[in-house]
């Protein structure tokens, strides 16, 4: 086996590893400081103060298209979490072969996404428990004249 002789690498001055390090310091801090900020804090007398209470206006808003009824008050809506601009709606359909299944979820992200204080929409479809028209509001029932 031959032994080939290798060039020797000298090493950086001390002087550029040291701004290196000190660069990568200081955005490094920069990064923690933006990555622990607390978003913006709305107040509930302004416009989407409340971010929980916007999304459940927007969900109010949007309607199933073979019932006159608001998807909320419908009971299609199992939860809503709000954490820091984050929210997660737990949502169903009346049935798996509902002719919305392909479109209702994207139509809700889109809405809950637009209420002021909302960064991150996220719907998940589940079928369990499944919905049964007990699920709905009083507000429904009446509507639908089964009061």
């Amino acid at each position: 086996m031959k032994v080939e002789e290798v060039e020797s690498v000298e090493a950086p001055p001390k002087a550029r590893v040291e701004d290196a390090r000190e660069s990568f310091e200081r955005k490094r801090d920069y990064l923690d400081g933006f990555l622990k900020a607390e978003p913006p804090k709305l107040s509930p007398g302004e416009p989407g103060g409340d971010v929980y209470e916007g999304v459940i206006e927007a969900l109010k808003d949007i309607y199933d298209p073979e019932i006159p009824v608001n998807i909320y008050d419908l009971g299609l809506i199992y939860g809503v979490e709000v954490d820091e601009g984050h929210v997660t709606v737990n949502m169903t359909l009346t049935t798996p072969n509902c002719p919305v299944a392909e479109s209702m979820p994207g139509e809700v992200e889109l809405r809950i996404g637009s209420v002021p204080g909302v960064g991150v929409a996220e719907v998940n479809l589940v079928w369990d428990p499944p919905w049964d028209p007990a699920k709905m509001t009083d507000e429904a029932r009446l509507e639908l004249g089964m009061l």
